[in-house]
């Protein structure tokens, strides 16, 4: 076997490797969102969820991949197939952004057809003009594995989404928030944590090749600069809570490490061993104070992904530009020009959508919980539930 055939099959696989870690996120959505919703809605959740990866990988597979890189032969160094695997793991977890901060009175039907256009058309031309082929334009943001092509994507299409949906009955009651607690800890900690050990795929893989000592280097610091920013966020948040409140939300602090992971996505390769701490603490701060900020706002967002994956997509996509020799401007000019197309496009896609297909369940529907009206099954019948 000669050097060039050995270098492809070991970055083949590499690939496949990374996109089954990446999968592995898939359940961590699942179990993040089933254990932050009311029990009465948790099968709802996981019908979404399980929705969305099938439906968007599908999308992805007839019409999104082509929008995105133009042809099969766009990858050349491993198998085509195998980066099409990798590409379309991405897919889902932008959609999952959305549909996880719109729990609990969200329908099935009209979340099925945004992810139709999401997958197949409104990513696909983000990627196109930042990891692809550029057909119209492209923009030179350093974003690995996308902090803003990716999290900001669905951060955007998560706003949009809530501003035409509009809040939880009783979230908010005579102009005060009504806190609703998550039902269910464990999964909260099971999800989060399947959730961080995707994301070693997520920004490892993104490197793209393993098959050198060069890019072996790489691929292990950018998977210890992903885990150290993860452990920073978590660690800050931690300690912000305590020291406001005197306690320790282990919700607040998984959300913390999450929000460290999504900053770290745009440079885990370009940072030294140090800056992922700053830009963790960053970070995981960032999410302790944004949750609040947006319940000020009334905007009801049960997981808290805007805090998480919107207000970090950003702060991780210009901390390129602040802590490496590339430059913040372009970087900034990225995160207006995504943020500009997701959000104007999602908002035009669910504004029509909702004209024919009510987003929003009815009143009735969300005391008596989603799971029985839309699924026909409670995920624990046996439990008294509270509304």
């Amino acid at each position: 076997m000669d050097a060039s055939v050995f270098s492809y099959v070991v970055d083949t696989l590499f690939a496949l490797f990374a996109m089954t870690l990446i999968i592995l996120m898939v359940p961590g959505f699942a179990m993040l969102e089933a254990g932050l919703v009311r029990t009465k809605n948790v099968t709802a959740v996981l019908t979404v969820n399980t929705m969305i990866y099938a439906v968007a990988s599908l999308s992805f597979l007839l019409i999104g991949y082509f929008v995105a890189f133009g042809s099969w032969e766009f990858a050349t160094s491993l198998s085509k197939w195998a980066f099409f695997l990798f590409q379309m793991a991405f897919v889902g977890k932008v959609v999952n952004i959305m549909s996880g901060g719109v729990s609990e009175r969200t329908a099935i039907i009209p979340l099925t057809i945004f992810t139709v256009v999401m997958s197949a058309l409104i990513y696909p031309f983000i990627v196109n003009i930042t990891w692809g082929t550029g057909a119209l334009f492209h923009l030179d943001i350093h974003d690995l594995a996308g902090s803003t092509v990716i999290h900001s994507t669905g951060g955007w299409a998560l706003l949009a989404a809530i501003l035409i949906i509009g809040p939880r009955k009783g979230r908010f009651v005579d102009g005060k928030v009504k806190v609703i607690p998550a039902s269910n800890i464990p999964l909260v900690v099971l999800g989060a944590l399947l959730l961080w050990i995707g994301w070693f795929g997520f920004n490892g893989g993104s490197v793209g090749s393993i098959s050198s000592k060069e890019s072996a280097d790489t691929v292990a610091l950018t998977v210890m600069n992903t885990n150290t920013a993860g452990l920073a966020g978590a660690i800050i948040v931690m300690v912000l809570n305590y020291w406001k409140y005197k306690k320790f939300d282990i919700t607040m602090i998984l959300n913390g490490a999450l929000g460290g992971l999504v900053a770290i996505t745009a440079g885990a390769d370009k940072f030294g061993i140090y800056t992922p701490i700053i830009i963790g603490i960053i970070g995981g701060a960032l999410v302790f104070y944004a949750v609040p900020f947006f319940d000020k706002l009334k905007i009801d967002d049960p997981v808290g992904a805007l805090s998480v994956h919107l207000v970090n997509g950003i702060w991780g996509t210009l901390a390129v530009g602040i802590f490496s020799d590339v430059s913040l401007f372009t970087q900034i000019i990225g995160v207006v020009v995504v943020g500009v197309i997701a959000f104007v496009s999602s908002y035009a896609v669910l504004f029509a959508i909702n004209k024919f297909f009510p987003f929003r369940v009815s009143d009735d529907v969300q005391t008596e919980g989603l799971d029985l009206e839309l699924c026909g099954l409670e995920s624990y019948p046996e439990f008294k539930r509270s509304i």
